[in-house]
Parts: structure tokens; sequence; C-alpha cells
């Protein structure tokens, strides 16, 4: 899965911890103060998979997390509705297939990592 924000997002690197932080809820603002509004899917097995790797924890331990601060969070039904929600929605983040990745929304790279390089955490 690829970690995506909205173009107008300055950061184009991000560590795998700090990435955590932000689904977790612990991290609100980008470093340029917008808020952060994460995108996921209502249901999606791989996300929430990828989301167990990267935050070291259980799938219910991910469910919690996420719906835990709703106010902060917009669910959406397929990758091309993410690329959407994640593009016109300023401090947005999500993770889509990299099939689904368009020019409407910068790629993040993760530790340094861009998608289908060897190491890419968010796999």
């Amino acid at each position: 899965m690829a970690v995506i924000t909205d173009k107008e997002n300055k950061t184009e690197n991000i560590g795998s911890a700090q990435l955590a932080k932000l689904f977790k809820g612990e991290v609100t603002k980008w470093p340029d103060g917008r808020s952060v509004i994460l995108v996921v899917h209502t249901s999606s097995a791989g996300e929430v998979d990828t989301l167990a790797h990267l935050m070291k924890t259980t799938h219910a331990e991910v469910k919690a997390a996420l719906f835990g601060h709703k106010e902060s969070i917009r669910t959406v039904e397929s990758d091309a509705d993410l690329v959407d929600a994640v593009a016109s929605t300023p401090g947005a983040i999500g993770m889509v297939e990299e099939h689904s990745i368009t020019d409407r929304v910068k790629v993040i790279k993760v530790d340094g990592k861009l998608p289908m390089e060897a190491g890419y955490l968010p796999h």
C-alpha cells in the first residue's frame, strides 16, 4: 500500500514511528500547522493488516485507535474514493494500493523509501 497526501502537503518523507502516531491519533497536526485528516476504507482487510503491522498491534486495537478519534477521520468505500477524498481535503492522509495512485495526490516516502522499494514498511 502507498501512503498518500494532498498535493499541497509539504511533507516528503515520514518515519514509520511518526506515521503510526498519525494513524493512532497521537499526532494531530502537520509541521505546517494544518490538521491531520485520516481517510480510511470502511472495510479493507489489507489496510487493517498494514496498520496493525505499522502500529505493532492487533486488528482490534487498530479499529479501536481509528474510531477513537472519529472527528479527524473520513471513511470511504474504495481506493478511487480515497484518492478523491485525499486530493480534495487539505491535511488528508491515507493508504491505497499502488495501482490506484493518480497525479491528483502525492506519494509520501516512509523511512526514505517509496512503494515497491525493498524495505518499504507499509507492505
